[in-house]
């Protein structure tokens, strides 16, 4: 079985960043990667620092040639498929067939997204988006829809007027409360109770949206929050401790990115409720620096009990 002080599972920005700081305090790491990260839908990345406008995937194929300048840093193209830990010591079982070892593990791992509209599946991270931040610009001055998915879906409506003209459909499920309403009023919302059942345009377009009453409105581009759940199993296998966001579960973590099994760290989107590609790379960058700390302290520790 290979052995490495530190094995990432997950190799987008979370997963990269925290290998780079753990590669250059010089220290063994296996980087664990399946190929489907959460940003391959979207065509760029924006509102990243020095990487505005670059596909994704070019960024990750950048992180990862920077990394293999490491000598110490390994990579393994497969899908973690369970985990267990003895004796301090973490075993992950891989498709390919292979076991690896970890003193520590970090769970880069992401989610999967579920959308509540099936004709959004071909017009996801094109027309059909989640983060107004991340994407807004590129729609400005269009017709912007918000179609309620989650609870907090209100508060995406009432920012959404700063990049166009926007309507919020609730889906006669998420109704605003009167103060709400007020906010949504005060910003130029338009609230519409009808459900939509479909969006119309080509390709991956949108250019108007079917509603359950029949009527057709216009529509150009369509925020919404997909229903996450975790993309991995590794998590709930070790005994991770959960919590409840406004899309679905993320693994709770300290400060430091620790999770509540001592040894292991998480990052990115599988443990966050705020879903942004530069902070998902500052987590990463938080759990290998934290992964790293304790490696040193149980090997001060180590010397200290040595008679």
């Amino acid at each position: 079985m290979d052995r490495y002080d530190v094995v990432v599972v997950g190799g987008s920005f979370a997963g990269l960043s925290a290998a780079m700081q753990l590669a250059r305090a010089q220290r063994s790491v296996l980087l664990v990667d399946a190929g489907r990260p959460r940003n391959r839908f979207a065509a760029a990345s924006h509102g990243f620092l020095g990487q505005d406008g670059i596909p994704p995937a070019q960024i990750m194929r950048q992180g990862l040639d920077q990394l293999a300048r490491y000598t110490t840093v390994a990579f393994h193209h497969a899908e973690a498929l369970a985990a267990s830990v003895r004796d301090d010591r973490f075993t992950l079982a891989l498709s390919e067939g292979a076991q690896v070892e970890g003193r520590k593990l970090i769970l880069a791992t992401g989610v999967q997204d579920t959308l509540p509209l099936q004709s959004m599946m071909g017009r996801w991270g094109v027309s059909v988006l989640h983060c107004p931040y991340c994407h807004g610009y590129e729609v400005r001055g269009r017709r912007l829809a918000a179609i309620a998915n989650a609870a907090g879906a209100v508060h995406q409506a009432m920012i959404l007027p700063d990049w166009g003209p926007t309507t919020f459909y609730t889906q006669g499920v998420f109704e605003p409360t009167a103060e709400e309403a007020a906010l949504l009023g005060a910003r130029g919302v338009e609230i519409e109770r009808t459900p939509v059942v479909e969006l119309v345009g080509k390709g991956s377009d949108v250019c108007s949206l079917v509603l359950a009453d029949g009527r057709e409105v216009p529509a150009e581009a369509v925020f919404t929050a997909p229903r996450t759940q975790m993309a991995s199993p590794l998590a709930a296998q070790l005994g991770c401790a959960f919590a409840e966001g406004m899309t679905g579960p993320y693994i709770k973590v300290d400060p430091m990115q620790q999770t509540s099994v001592l040894g292991v760290f998480a990052a990115g989107d599988a443990a966050t409720e705020m879903y942004n590609a530069t902070l998902a790379s500052a987590a990463g960058v938080m759990a290998g620096v934290a992964a790293h700390r304790v490696l040193v302290m149980e090997s001060a520790h180590g010397g200290l009990d040595r008679p």
